[in-house]
């Protein structure tokens, strides 16, 4: 559905990294959904007691694979718990971990399947059904990322059932760069630190701006391998002949080798500052990679 508020004001900036509570209790609606209209059933079937059929979602069966699987799921899902107040109770959001809850949407991706009436038992009461995997994965894609969307959660829920988190078009073509070097492990390295940035898990993309600050040390060094002080000198001089933009240009190799040093993200001495701001990674690894980028392009 295409809401008459998003043509107006357009679509919400896609930047919260947590589930908030009404995104988790659209997320707990749909599954609760599936679950009663059987699109868990080709994985975890409740068969028809004549056994000539699938009619349903087995859902002992699913919670106790889910529970298996995503350890941290409270089943069945609760979107409040009790709390107390005085002489009484009150309620508040119940919320898994994020990560937790985009573990539990990738489970329910790989399970899911659009469930069609094929034939009526009439003795029961029921229908029988067939599942078409493809066109289920599609209908769940489309409303989990609709949530995601209406609520600016940034992460989107993939077809081969992976989840990224969205960047700005500006990091985003940072993320899409190949570069050729003629150091084969140079580029090894800045892949890696493309493919973790985009990593839903707060962890994994501070280690992509540490995988950066290692590329930037390498790449301090692919012009003179026995003295980095000259190698970097030479990328600098290639860089620009203007004396104005080679001094800018220095200025900025310290700044950003300092911050490598001073921050957690080169070394883990308890001296060094723990960046835990998600848009500080962003903005690290925004203006280091433009620092890396315009010097490979340059040389």
């Amino acid at each position: 559905m295409d809401y008459f508020s998003d043509k107006e004001r357009g679509s919400k900036r896609r930047t919260t990294e947590n589930i908030t509570p009404a995104a988790w209790g659209g997320i707990v609606a749909l599954i609760n959904e599936l679950i009663i209209t059987g699109a868990f059933g080709n994985k975890y079937p409740e068969r028809c007691p004549d056994g000539v059929g699938i009619i349903g979602t087995d859902e002992r069966l699913f919670s106790l694979a889910l529970s298996a699987e995503i350890l941290d799921v409270e089943w069945p899902l609760q979107t409040e718990r009790r709390k107390p107040a005085g002489h009484s109770w009150d309620t508040e959001p119940n919320i898994p971990d994020t990560l937790t809850v985009l573990d539990l949407i990738q489970f329910c991706y790989h399970t899911v399947a659009k469930p069609i009436p094929h034939s009526y038992h009439d003795f029961f009461g029921h229908s029988h059904l067939r599942f078409d995997e493809i066109e289920g994965k599609e209908e769940f894609l489309a409303k989990v990322n609709k949530i995601f969307e209406r609520n600016g959660i940034a992460f989107t829920l993939n077809g081969d059932g992976s989840i990224k988190r969205i960047v700005s078009s500006v990091i985003q073509g940072f993320l899409s760069v190949h570069f050729h070097t003629g150091d084969s492990l140079l580029d090894k390295m800045i892949e890696e630190a493309q493919n973790k940035f985009l990593n839903p898990n707060p962890e994994t993309r501070r280690d992509a701006v540490e995988r950066l600050w290692d590329c930037w040390e390498r790449l301090k060094s692919i012009e003179n391998k026995n003295d980095k002080k000259v190698s970097i000198n030479t990328l600098l001089d290639k860089a620009s002949t203007n004396a104005d933009v080679r001094a800018m240009l220095e200025e900025e190799a310290r700044k950003l080798t300092d911050i490598g040093n001073s921050f957690h993200i080169r070394h883990t001495e308890i001296t060094q500052i723990r960046i835990s701001d998600g848009l500080v990674l962003d903005y690290l690894f925004h203006r280091l990679f433009s620092m890396i980028q315009f010097l490979i392009l340059k040389r």
